[in-house]
């Protein structure tokens, strides 16, 4: 019976998301880096915190992190 290869663990991936007790995946959110002064307080107060990522997209974060 041959050996099962060691999978690579995505290291940008890694890096971006956690992931969750239950299996999801928690993600940062976006449009908060740069060009804030044309955005609101309550805009910005919004986009503070994580997110979880869309179901859909679960499987391929999956594969890209097998140890996670």
């Amino acid at each position: 019976m041959p050996k099962k290869i060691k999978l690579k663990t995505h290291r940008g991936a890694a890096k971006l998301l956690k992931r969750t007790k239950t299996g999801k995946f928690l993600r940062g959110k976006a449009f908060k880096q740069h060009i804030l002064s044309s955005k609101t307080t309550k805009r910005k107060r919004g986009l503070r915190g994580t997110t979880t990522v869309a179901a859909v997209d679960t499987p391929k974060l999956a594969r890209m992190l097998p140890y996670k």
